[in-house]
C-alpha cells in the first residue's frame, strides 16, 4: 500500500513511517523544512528493503500542509512515484507553542500559526484524501491528535483546541465517506518523549508530567506507531470514526 505520512522527518511521524515500512508499505516521507532529516528516514527504510527495489520503498516530498497547492502536489508526487493511488494518509504534522501561555497571554500570531498547521493542515489533507484515496477497501485516513483534548491542561489552549477540531473532522468524515470503504480515525497520544514535547519545558515540568503517568515514564514514539499500524491494515475495518487514546492511562 502507498502511504503518505505528513511531518514524518522526526518524532512520532518518523517512527510511524518506519513501522509502516516494516509492514510492507511504500512511504512518502513528508517534511516542511528539514530535507536532511527526511532523507535519513527514507534512506533507513530503503536500506532495509530486501532486495533493493526500484522505485525505492520510500521517497521524500517537501510540502507545507497548510497550503492547498502543496497538499495537492504531495498526493500527485505519491501517485507518480508509485504508479498507484494513495491507500493511506497519516496526518502527523503539528505545532505547539513552547511558551505554554495562558489564553490571556496567547498572541494572535501564535494562535493562527498553530491552527494553520494543525487544523487547516489536517482539513486540507483530509479533503484531498477524501477525493483521492483508493475506493473499495483498504483506504485509511489516520489523524494524529493529542490526549490533551481529554486532559485539558492550562498552557495548551490553542494546541488542544486545534486538535479538538481535528477529532471532530475525523468523526464527521467517517460518516461522509459511507460506501467508499475508507475509514477515518484519530490516534491521540499522551506525553511522548519527542523533540516537540521537550521544547520549552523545564526539568521540573517534565518530572511533573512523568508523575502523572501511571507507568511512571514518558511514552515513546514506538508506543504509538503499532496502533497506527493496526489502523492502516484490513484488520481495522470495523474501527471507524473513533479517537484512540494511546497514553498509558494519563487520561
Amino acid at each position: 500500500r502507498v502511504v503518505i505520512v505528513t511531518g514524518s522527518s522526526r518524532g512520532i511521524g518518523r517512527e510511524i513511517a518506519i513501522h509502516l515500512a516494516q509492514l510492507g508499505a511504500k512511504l512518502v516521507i513528508n517534511y516542511t523544512s528539514n530535507s536532511a532529516q527526511a532523507d535519513v528516514v527514507a534512506a533507513e527504510i530503503n536500506s532495509s528493503a530486501s532486495p533493493a527495489t526500484y522505485p525505492p520503498r520510500a521517497i521524500t516530498v517537501k510540502a507545507d500542509v497548510s497550503d492547498p497547492a502543496q497538499v495537492k502536489s504531495l498526493f500527485d508526487s505519491a501517485e507518480q512515484a508509485f504508479d498507484s493511488p494513495v491507500h493511506v494518509l497519516v496526518n502527523s504534522a503539528g505545532l505547539l507553542d513552547p511558551k505554554y501561555p495562558t489564553i490571556a497571554n496567547t498572541s494572535l500570531d501564535d494562535f493562527d500559526r498553530i491552527f494553520s498547521v494543525n487544523a487547516r493542515g489536517a482539513f486540507l489533507c483530509c479533503k484531498e484524501a477524501a477525493n483521492r484515496l483508493k475506493r473499495g477497501g483498504g483506504g485509511r485516513i489516520i489523524l494524529i491528535s493529542t490526549s490533551l483534548v481529554g486532559a485539558l491542561k492550562p498552557g495548551y489552549a490553542a494546541y488542544t483546541a486545534s486538535k479538538a477540531a481535528v477529532e471532530t473532522m475525523a468523526k464527521i468524515l467517517a460518516k461522509e465517506l459511507k460506501g467508499t470503504g475508507i475509514t477515518a480515525n484519530c490516534v491521540a497520544p499522551g506525553p511522548i518523549a519527542t523533540e516537540m514535547f521537550f521544547d520549552g519545558k523545564s526539568e521540573e515540568m517534565v518530572k511533573k508530567v512523568i508523575e502523572e503517568c501511571p507507568h511512571n515514564r514518558l511514552g515513546q514514539s514506538k508506543d504509538v506507531a503499532p496502533v497506527v499500524g493496526f489502523l492502516a491494515t484490513d484488520a481495522s475495518e470495523w474501527v471507524n470514526g473513533q479517537v484512540i487514546r494511546v497514553n498509558g492511562g494519563y487520561v
